[in-house]
């Protein structure tokens, strides 16, 4: 490519850049099902953000949040998977532990005055991690000047998560869907052949069952889990 060609190149994309991030307007539609009839807003111009569903969205919104972890990595540890973001904080002290999160807290909430956002409540928890014979900490934490509520589990990339990390909460809804496969294979195994039943139990049991396996493998209850596979088998 020539000199002149890439730079017409880099002026094209600078103006479809400039296309999809201005000039965007949307408005509510309400449709009456009762009436047939359809109600619209008037229209209004988007000031911030992406189109919704859009290709480019996703790495616009990674290029936002790019900072973020450079924000509150001290001291504590960002986890950014997508639109999800989890942060752990560990420390031995109660008291030091307590004045980590309030400073990472405060990190967070001047980054998001900064960048425009605010955080989201009803998908915002926090989870403290503890052996099973040990005191739970009193611990409040409130962002914006309000509460984040407390939680005893979580879904984190499809792992549910307890604060012991017992992972007897993943077992039983593994076991659940364990079972679930395990019907669906004794049901059809007398219609299909080996090679079909095969691809159903790799597709349909053994991907639950090897998924997070090095987290929960471990654990207490795992056993409960094997018994299945080999009724399976």
């Amino acid at each position: 490519m020539s000199k002149c060609e890439l730079y017409g190149f880099r002026g094209k994309t600078n103006a479809l850049l400039r296309s999809y991030l201005s000039d965007r307007y949307q408005r509510v539609l309400i449709n009456n099902s009762s009436s047939n009839t359809t109600t619209f807003s008037e229209w209004g111009k988007i000031k911030h953000g992406v189109p919704q569903g859009s290709i480019h969205g996703p790495l616009f919104f990674l290029i936002y949040t790019n900072n973020l972890p450079n924000i509150i990595a001290d001291p504590s540890k960002p986890i950014l998977f997508a639109d999800d973001t989890s942060i752990i904080i560990s420390n031995p002290s109660p008291s030091k532990l307590k004045e980590d999160i309030n400073n990472v807290i405060d990190n967070i909430n001047s980054w998001f005055r900064c960048n425009s956002l605010s955080l989201n409540f009803d998908k915002t928890y926090f989870l403290q991690f503890r052996p099973k014979n040990s005191y739970e900490l009193d611990i409040k934490i409130s962002c914006d000047n309000k509460l984040i509520k407390e939680t005893k589990n979580t879904k984190f990339l499809g792992l549910d998560i307890d604060s012991s990390l017992s992972w007897k909460n993943h077992i039983d809804q593994m076991m659940f869907k364990l079972s679930r496969a395990c019907y669906a294979i004794r049901y059809v195994k007398h219609f299909m052949s080996q090679d079909t039943l095969r691809t159903i139990y790799f597709s349909y049991f053994h991907s639950i069952l090897s998924y997070g396996i090095i987290f929960w493998g471990n654990s207490a209850y795992s056993s409960n889990i094997f018994k299945i596979k080999k009724k399976d088998n």
